[in-house]
């Protein structure tokens, strides 16, 4: 198996790449797979020329083409203006519109402040959730405080083996409705448990409405 992870820090190092690390590190410990990381800042230039051109040169459609094949997927962004950074929605914008179709992803960002922790939910999450990604329930905010706390040591944990049961060949092909695992807050259902040792349940809204009623 494959894990690709996406960095778009500007800065080396960054905390966006160590979080991006700490998250891989987290997955690591509960599947096996072959990782490969893509540092957007290294490909800047060659994302601008894939704007005005329509061809991404080599680098570029190299890292193209191993986000395309992954099995797994973390994306990292520095919060730019309370949303991910331009230069990490430029990468997402000129990936082939099916590429992550049904694949999971890892969404994460860190931050300067606290307040920018819903990121993740109104600006992370609705861009894999337009690319028919597999968006995991949770994802991860750093702020600059954040850094040493146990909680953000638990929620990449979580995050991490979380991912990790996505990529299992055995959770691949899980005997639930696709249009519902890709979406946990959608319409259709919701995802109740993604412990490795719950096991993944998807359980229709109308059947969770239905036990709410009172009995006749």
């Amino acid at each position: 198996m494959k894990l690709v992870v996406v960095s778009a820090g500007l800065s080396s190092p960054s905390s966006t790449r160590l979080l991006a690390d700490r998250l891989t590190a987290a997955t690591l410990q509960q599947v096996d797979a072959e990782v490969e990381v893509i540092e957007l800042r290294d490909l800047a230039t060659e994302i601008a020329r894939h704007f005005v051109t329509g061809f991404p040169p080599a680098r570029l459609a190299a890292a193209l083409d191993a986000v395309a094949a992954a099995d797994g997927l973390i994306a990292v962004s520095p919060v730019f203006a309370a949303s991910y950074s331009g230069l990490f929605k430029s990468f997402f914008d000129v990936l082939d519109k099916d590429a992550l179709t049904g694949k999971p992803v890892l969404v994460a960002a860190t931050g300067g402040t606290a307040r920018h922790s819903l990121v993740t939910e109104h600006a992370l999450r609705p861009l894999f959730t337009y690319l028919r990604a597999l968006v995991l329930p949770t994802a991860v905010y750093a702020a600059s405080e954040d850094w040493g706390e146990e909680g953000l040591a638990a929620r990449i944990a979580r995050a991490g083996g979380e991912l990790a049961r996505f990529m299992a060949p055995a959770a691949q092909t899980p005997d639930v409705d696709t249009a519902a695992a890709i979406a946990p807050r959608s319409l259709t259902g919701a995802i109740t448990s993604v412990d490795p040792a719950d096991g993944f349940r998807v359980v229709p809204f109308e059947q969770r409405l239905a036990a709410l009623r009172p009995a006749d």
